[in-house]
C-alpha cells in the first residue's frame, strides 16, 4: 500500500513538473505569435506601399518628375528658376 501510493506521489509530482513547464513554454509561443503578427501587419503595410509605389510609377506624373529631376528635362516655353549661390 505504501508503494503504491509513494508510486502515486511521484507520478503527480512528474505531471505538475510538466505542467509547469508546459505553461512557460505556451506563454513563450504566445509571446512569439504576437511578434511575428505585428511583423506581418507590418510587411503587408510596407506591400501595400510598395504597390501605390508601383501603380505611381505607372503615371505621366511620375514620367514627368524623373524627366525633370534626373534628365533635366522641361517643356517648351517653360521657364526655370535656378537659384544662385
Amino acid at each position: 500500500m505504501i508503494i503504491a501510493m509513494l508510486g502515486i506521489s511521484i507520478m503527480t509530482g512528474v505531471v505538475g513538473i510538466n505542467s509547469i513547464s508546459l505553461k512557460q513554454k505556451e506563454k513563450a509561443y504566445a509571446a512569439r505569435e504576437q511578434e511575428l503578427l505585428q511583423q506581418i501587419a507590418v510587411e503587408e503595410a510596407r506591400a501595400k506601399e510598395l504597390e501605390e509605389f508601383a501603380t505611381y510609377t505607372k503615371t505621366k506624373k511620375y514620367a514627368e518628375e524623373v524627366a525633370k529631376d534626373k534628365l533635366g528635362l522641361v517643356y517648351e516655353n517653360e521657364i526655370i528658376f535656378q537659384e544662385t549661390d
